[in-house]
């Protein structure tokens, strides 16, 4: 399964006006980099990979339909898979995607 483009048109109308934004195609879906950081992608999954600050990631998963990203069976700090339901309204989407560039861009460019 693909990454859902409408949402990957979504995140891209929020951070087209984040300094330093680019966008790679990673892990079967579409993220979005800042200076060279991922930051935030439209997931393979559905929903979004959101990355952030791992000290954070136990409150983020308390809420619903939020979990640790997994990789190879492994759930990660730092990472997250932000449910479809969780980004349904703009306001939603922002939210989310504000934290994954907030600490993107906290990390020094690449």
């Amino acid at each position: 399964m693909g990454y859902d483009e409408a949402l990957a048109d979504r995140v891209r109308a929020v951070t087209r006006a984040a300094d330093g934004v680019t966008e790679k195609r990673m892990f079967g879906g579409l993220a979005f980099l800042v200076h060279g950081h991922l930051a935030v992608g439209a997931s393979s999954q559905g929903g979004l990979l959101l990355r952030v600050d791992p000290a954070e990631t136990e409150y983020l998963v308390s809420e619903h339909g939020v979990d640790r990203f997994e990789m190879r069976g492994r759930a990660l700090n730092g990472w997250l898979h932000v449910g479809r339901s969780v980004v349904a309204s703009e306001d939603q989407l922002r939210r989310w995607v504000e934290i994954g560039l907030t600490y993107a861009g906290s990390l020094p460019p690449k």
